[in-house]
């Protein structure tokens, strides 16, 4: 979700060109599950601000229903003057303001992501794995089974990252089934 000045396109030029003048990109760490109710409140407010958004099943109890998440739970990406970061801050939704180092970076990787969502492309949330790091099948016939990630390098699979957050997407048919774990439990070969 992006809040624009142009409320004929879904995402206008936001992400296309150069960081608009006298703004600069945010990432606002929301607290625990804020981030829709943060988009509402910032967008009454007029502030410039990007919410990627995904829809996945989510299974309760017997039934399945497909709700919209945020792509990076937890996160919220906003364009404007310090003064509305504050004023977001102010909120009582935001845990953290981060001031973003490298506007350009962000901006062409909010545009990769932006581009994928406009063109109906399918995003999964991506763990930013490693090799060596500790995991858990999260889904499916193998779910609960923990191991380590030997390789990360897969042929068919696109990886969108953000790297100011430390995480990623993946744009593939099966979405990942692998979340990281603590390091007090033990391991059983993946």
């Amino acid at each position: 979700m992006v809040r624009d000045e142009q409320p004929n396109a879904k995402y206008g030029q936001l992400l296309d060109g150069p960081v608009y003048p006298q703004k600069r990109w945010y990432v606002l760490h929301t607290k625990s599950r804020q981030e829709k109710a943060l988009s509402e409140t910032l967008g009454a407010m007029g502030v410039v601000h990007f919410l990627p958004l995904v829809t996945q099943a989510r299974y309760y109890g017997r039934r399945k229903l497909r709700v919209e998440l945020p792509l990076f739970p937890g996160y919220l990406f906003l364009c404007g003057a310090r003064d509305e970061a504050f004023a977001a801050d102010r909120t009582k939704r935001v845990a953290k303001v981060i001031e973003v180092a490298d506007q350009e970076r962000l901006c062409r990787e909010l545009a990769q992501i932006r581009r994928v969502l406009e063109g109906g492309g399918t995003l999964d949330p991506y763990p930013f794995l490693k090799k060596g790091a500790r995991v858990e099948v999260k889904a499916g016939p193998w779910r609960g089974l923990q191991g380590v990630v030997e390789e990360r390098a897969r042929r068919n699979r696109l990886v969108l990252q953000v790297d100011v957050l430390g995480q990623a997407a993946s744009m593939e048919i099966d979405a990942s089934l692998l979340e990281p774990v603590e390091e007090n439990t033990d391991v059983v070969a993946v």
